[in-house]
């Protein structure tokens, strides 16, 4: 099991240029999509209400709500045939990869982000392996270790707000912790495989094919 994971004294900026994303560009990645799953939406609102006052706080809109598995690359730099090859061999590796069943309730507030942990996150990574293993497959394993999300110190979440802006965390923290919520449960049993932009200060997709994964 994971080690809790504990609240940061400040935000940053979560929406600083990473290595290669310009404004234009689309990204190819395999989430899991969440607006579906409307026990969570609710508690996500549940939390965002408690964090309209905070400017410095984009609130997620439940059509853009995702758990973040694995990036595979940016658009421009993969071939359709690539594209293609990895859709058919995700589909069939997932098939035989047990549906995570997952838990969300408390927020943390992390550096760039306030989010909801899935517990426990074994499952997770184990859909996290399965499509790196697959990337290594079709594109090789020197693409795999170059992807955005590493192998290590992954911790599986939804983020409910990116914090747009140098701000303490303290305030925040204390108008989480004053939302009464219960638990939710939900079964992750289709993945998105996502081509998306983030030009408007979030992350919106363009497309997104559907996976099932367990069967």
């Amino acid at each position: 099991m994971s080690e809790p994971i504990d609240h940061v004294d400040n935000l940053q900026d979560h929406w600083w240029w990473r290595p290669g994303w310009r404004a234009g560009r689309h990204f190819y990645a395999c989430h899991f999509t969440m607006s579906g799953n409307a026990e969570l939406v609710q508690l996500v609102r549940r939390y965002q209400e408690a964090l309209r006052p905070f400017s410095g706080l984009d609130l997620i809109p439940s059509t853009w709500l995702h758990l973040t598995m694995q990036g595979i690359g940016f658009l421009d730099e993969l071939d359709g045939r690539q594209v293609a090859e990895m859709e058919r061999a995700i589909r069939s590796k997932l098939t035989r990869t047990p549906t995570p069943v997952v838990m969300f309730h408390r927020p943390v507030v992390r550096p760039e982000a306030v989010y909801l942990p899935a517990s426990p996150p074994e499952p997770v990574a184990a859909v996290r392996n399965a499509v790196r293993a697959v990337i290594a497959d079709v594109l090789g394993p020197d693409h795999v270790e170059l992807a955005p999300e590493h192998a290590q110190g992954y911790r599986p979440h939804v983020s409910v707000a990116y914090s747009n802006t140098t701000q303490a965390a303290e305030p925040i923290v204390g108008a989480l912790a004053a939302v009464e919520a219960e638990p939710v449960t939900v079964a992750l049993d289709h993945v998105g495989l996502l081509e998306f932009h983030r030009d408007n200060r979030m992350y919106e997709w363009t497309r997104a094919s559907q996976v099932s994964v367990g069967g």
